[in-house]
């Protein structure tokens, strides 16, 4: 397969973890990458390494001239855009009484809109060429939420809600959405990258308090593997039938299947009262 055949893929939050981690695991693979960070410095030595396939460019996924300047390029440089993963995002420790206003709207637009912006400049390539493949990288906080980290997981259901709606759309179009759930991954999520509510209420001492500490105390240890895990999201992008979604670790698993069991008890728990509120004409059998 010549250079110009082969795959590109257009990775936001390039320069730690797992964005990182993806970056190299596509230019080691012989495919083509745009790779991004918000300083292009910090992912200057994964494009020196692969020159001839790799461009590096800075974007900052809250600055619209910088998307739209970043998807030009990649689009000049090699001339369309197979596989967009949004990748880009942090999190905040802060219960939601102690959250502050301007962290909470940062948060919301590095996580949610950010991702929306990129994926709006990019889905036009994508649907004049009838194929490609968009990755948005949620969380296990999509799926469950947890104490301390409330305003991380609206972002997170957020995502998984916007890409369901997208996959429901853009299938027709021969595009294909999968959303990446990780658990625990050994990235800066749990250490520098986090932010967190300088306020802390005593009243939750007990609860978002010792989840904030818990979340901290989990970095440098955690089981997952940031280059095991993007393997398995390119496995995931190749094969013939992509997953909608795609759980990343043990702990991933456990947790998501723990939580559907849950919600199953609490809908049959309450299915009498559930049915009651329909016109009794229209209720039907469950």
């Amino acid at each position: 397969m010549s250079v110009d055949a082969t795959p590109v893929w257009f990775i936001t939050g390039c320069s730690t973890g797992l964005g990182r981690a993806l970056a190299n695991a596509v230019l080691d693979r012989g495919w083509r990458a745009v790779v991004t960070a918000r300083a292009p410095r910090s992912v200057a030595d994964i494009v020196a390494r692969h020159e001839d396939r790799a461009l590096g460019l800075a974007l900052d996924v809250t600055d619209a001239q910088q998307i739209g300047e970043a998807v030009a390029a990649a689009q000049e440089s090699f001339g369309h855009i197979d596989v967009l993963v949004n990748n880009a995002g942090y999190g905040y420790l802060a219960a939601l009484e102690e959250g502050e206003d301007d962290e909470i709207r940062a948060l919301f637009d590095t996580n949610v809109f950010g991702l929306v912006d990129v994926t709006r400049g990019v889905l036009p390539g994508m649907r004049a060429r009838r194929r490609g493949h968009i990755v948005n990288v949620s969380s296990l906080g999509g799926l469950a939420a947890f104490g301390a980290t409330g305003y991380y997981h609206a972002t997170k259901f957020a995502v998984e809600g916007l890409s369901e709606s997208l996959a429901a759309e853009v299938s027709p179009l021969g595009i294909n959405v999968t959303i990446v759930e990780p658990g625990a991954f050994r990235t800066n999520w749990s250490g520098p990258s986090m932010r967190q509510s300088a306020t802390q209420i005593d009243d939750y001492a007990d609860t978002a308090g010792a989840r904030r500490k818990s979340t901290l105390d989990t970095y440098g240890h955690q089981p997952g593997d940031p280059e095991r895990a993007a393997a398995a999201i390119v496995e995931a992008v190749q094969s013939e039938n992509p997953p909608l979604r795609l759980l990343l670790g043990k702990v991933a698993l456990d947790v998501a299947l723990a939580r559907l069991d849950t919600l199953k008890t609490n809908f049959t728990a309450w299915r009498d009262v559930t049915l009651s509120a329909d016109y009794p004409e229209d209720r039907t059998t469950v």
